[in-house]
């Protein structure tokens, strides 16, 4: 779901953006900025790009369905039409 390489890369920034009298303590604070990171995105109701791709693929297939119906049903209404007509 979320992409651990992006996750280090985001956290890269930061640390390295810590002044240098501060980089030693720059270890724990990447490791605790994934953490908090991990556990907010976490907290995010996301979909993985996969499931995403599937459901707009099953969208699709049923708005094809439907207008097929539409279609279907309008031919019978004008059939019944001409019936009664």
């Amino acid at each position: 779901m979320l992409d651990p390489k992006k996750l280090e890369e985001i956290a890269k920034q930061i640390s390295e953006a810590v002044p240098p009298g501060v980089r030693s303590m720059a270890e724990n604070a990447e490791s605790r900025i994934k953490q908090v990171l991990q556990s907010q995105l976490g907290k995010l109701d996301l979909v993985s790009r996969e499931e995403f791709d599937i459901q707009s693929q099953v969208l699709i297939r049923t708005r094809e369905k439907l207008e097929a119906m539409e279609s279907r049903l309008a031919a019978l209404e004008a059939e019944q039409n001409a019936k009664i007509k």
